[in-house]
């Protein structure tokens, strides 16, 4: 029986190792009391220093024996402090080879469940499917084209007259509009007549020389 297994309980040759976990709980219930140790430990190193101390001008041997106390603590706390560092390191290491225990089997778990599900699969099969799939999928944008394009119900015309006879309709429009734009200012004014004005009367010629006369007489008669 190893070292090991004696320390963590196991059996002999024929027996059952123990598990991670009760490996890892056995090192940390030995962490702890060994915790413990150090706390005891550190305090009676303190009491015999103080022992030490206070005898240390009036009684020389129980001073001397103090301090002799006080080194065999010092050691057994200097193994004890190597001693958890093993313990410490051991149990992290157990903790690690569990983790990755378990993240293998569940990722064995998980293979196992890819391999059954596909296992009734044939990739034939998904890849006719497939195909199959992409066809439909043609066909019915096919048939999505052919709904959305116009009927004329036999009336078909050219689109270059159409386009020219609207591009003609909005420069009408646009002439249209400038007209409104620029106002009385651009009406074009009426042309100058070609022929000569009338002669003036002759009745009007006549009525100023009666007017010249009826002064002439106005003028003798004072």
């Amino acid at each position: 029986m190893s070292l090991f297994s004696k320390i963590l309980g196991g059996g002999g040759k024929g027996g059952k190792g123990p598990s991670p976990q009760d490996a890892i709980q056995k090192l940390r219930e030995t962490e702890e009391m060994l915790t413990k140790k150090q706390e005891f430990l550190e305090k009676k190193i303190e009491q015999e220093l103080q022992i030490a101390k206070k005898n240390g001008t009036k009684n020389k041997r129980a001073a001397l024996q103090a301090l002799k106390r006080k080194k065999r603590y010092e050691k057994q706390l200097a193994q004890i402090d190597g001693t958890l560092s093993t313990i410490e390191f051991q149990r992290e290491a157990l903790e690690n080879a569990n983790t990755n225990t378990e993240v293998l089997k569940n990722m064995g778990f998980a293979a196992k469940a890819m391999k059954s599900a596909h296992e009734n699969m044939d990739i034939d099969k998904v890849d006719d499917l497939m195909q199959d799939i992409t066809e439909q999928q043609e066909l019915a944008q096919e048939i999505s084209d052919a709904i959305s394009k116009p009927v004329g119900f036999g009336e078909e015309f050219d689109e270059d007259e159409l386009l020219a006879e609207l591009d003609e309709l909005e420069q009408e429009e646009l002439d249209k509009n400038l007209l409104e734009i620029g106002g009385p200012e651009n009406v074009p004014l009426p042309n100058v007549p070609s022929t000569s004005l009338p002669a003036r009367p002759a009745k009007k010629e006549e009525d100023e020389d009666d007017m010249e006369d009826l002064q002439r007489w106005a003028m003798e008669a004072m």
